[in-house]
């Protein structure tokens, strides 16, 4: 029973990390966006 327990904890705990790091190169890549578009602009 424990051991059911910890296996569906660590599976949460990797999906939340999977989503977490999409999340933050998913922003990375609008900062990056909105500053080539910026530069397009003073240019």
């Amino acid at each position: 029973m424990i051991r059911k327990v910890l296996l569906v904890i660590a599976l949460v705990i990797v999906v939340f990390s999977l989503i977490g790091c999409n999340t933050v190169q998913g922003l990375g890549d609008d900062i990056k966006w909105t500053g080539e578009k910026a530069a397009e602009i003073v240019d």
